[in-house]
């Protein structure tokens, strides 16, 4: 199956949901965006390592590093390999002794892990069909991420409960969509976009 390389773009603070992030990837060299939204966790380590901030003692991404690392396994990539009812599915593909080995993770905690080896990210080509967010040529979108400011607010839009999206036809849940992409509310699109998936 063709995969499609990503590349991070911002990582925000969730409006709608207390103590969740919005991580926002991008296609390489192309206009889709695949928002994910993630715990707090996996996302100050994201954080940490695109910072390169020592931490006090090794956090959990450190130490699954330190350990691959003691038995020689390396992280060749990570793909974001799947999509059910709303929720993203990944595999760290790992290489030892001429032998790859594919394990199954949250793609946060793959992302997190594949920074810590220098490993590229990638996603199948049907989850970028199914969930990618187009931007047009004329919209703009930052995509210089400052270290020293990478936890930053890429989303600006209203807030949207999932309970409120359920009342929405499709053609009302597209305009949404629409509306949501017009304003950069990456966040807001992927929940509109999840509703879609789960309908379809």
């Amino acid at each position: 199956m063709e995969e499609i390389k990503l590349e991070i773009l911002g990582l925000s603070s969730s409006q709608s949901q207390t103590g969740s992030f919005a991580l926002v990837l991008g296609e390489s060299g192309g206009n889709r965006r695949l928002p994910i939204i993630i715990g707090m966790f996996e996302a100050q380590a994201i954080a940490i390592e695109i910072e390169k901030i020592q931490p006090n003692r090794p956090m959990t991404h450190d130490l699954f590093a330190s350990f691959a690392h003691a038995f020689n396994y390396t992280v060749e990539k990570i793909v974001i390999s799947d999509l059910k009812e709303g929720v993203f599915f990944a595999r760290i593909v790992c290489f030892e002794n001429n032998e790859y080995k594919e394990i199954d993770a949250r793609p946060s905690d793959a992302i997190a892990i594949a920074l810590r080896f220098g490993a590229p990210i990638y996603a199948q080509a049907k989850i970028l069909d199914e969930a990618g967010i187009v931007l047009s040529e004329t919209e703009e979108f930052e995509e210089q991420v400052e270290d020293s400011a990478f936890v930053e607010e890429v989303t600006s839009g209203t807030p949207v409960k999932k309970d409120e999206l359920k009342d929405l036809s499709i053609d009302g849940l597209n305009e949404k969509l629409q509306e949501a992409i017009d304003q950069e509310d990456y966040e807001k699109a992927a929940k509109i976009r999840d509703e879609l998936s789960r309908r379809n």
